[in-house]
């Protein structure tokens, strides 16, 4: 989600098979560079080999470029890191975001095998996002401020957490500006 200069990215905590939960500090928001993160929803093997091979790539352009990347750019990586494989998908769902020239925040999110939709409002959850989007429609607006920001994401995350089963067990919230980048556990529904 975008605001003022800024942007949000959200998720839950948990991690499960089925009805069964395996972990309740599962990471799925990443850090590219202090402007760049990526969300990545879906099978957790695929999500971290995903960021693994995204890490390396992003590295090889640090040393080459000796700039770091622009989230224009790494969305294009990202859509043609995932079209080669497939016949063979990553089973995740990649959200990008991070600010661009002259601190413009940028979203983009893709399905498995790269196709980008750019957006300005994104949530990063699954089966819930039909749950949380009438609650994002009367309270987002473009000119939020961070705190504004905050407070409208953690409401439609804990929204969505709490009609959907399969997720859950606390939220995590980072806030990104071009000063700054605040990190927040959110308590959420945990059983």
């Amino acid at each position: 989600m975008v605001g003022k200069n800024c942007f949000a990215i959200a998720s839950d905590r948990r991690l499960g098979v089925q009805l069964q939960t395996i972990a309740t500090d599962f990471q799925r928001v990443f850090k590219i560079h202090d402007k760049l993160y990526i969300g990545l929803s879906g099978l957790a093997t695929d999500a971290q080999t995903l960021y693994q091979r995204l890490v390396f790539r992003h590295k090889l352009y640090q040393l080459r470029e000796e700039r770091d990347m622009k989230p224009e750019t790494f969305a294009s990586l990202v859509s043609a890191l995932l079209y080669e494989k497939r016949f063979g998908p990553y089973f995740c769902q990649p959200v990008i975001a991070g600010l661009g020239d002259d601190d413009v925040p940028f979203i983009c999110t893709m399905d498995c095998i790269g196709a980008k939709v750019l957006v300005k409002l994104v949530f990063l959850a699954n089966k819930s996002h039909a749950a949380s989007s009438s609650m994002l429609s009367w309270k987002w607006h473009w000119s939020l401020e961070p705190d504004e920001l905050f407070e409208t994401i953690s409401q439609a995350l804990s929204s969505s957490v709490d009609r959907d089963c399969l997720s859950g067990w606390g939220g995590y919230v980072l806030i990104v500006t071009p000063t700054e980048v605040r990190e927040h556990v959110i308590k959420t529904r945990m059983d």
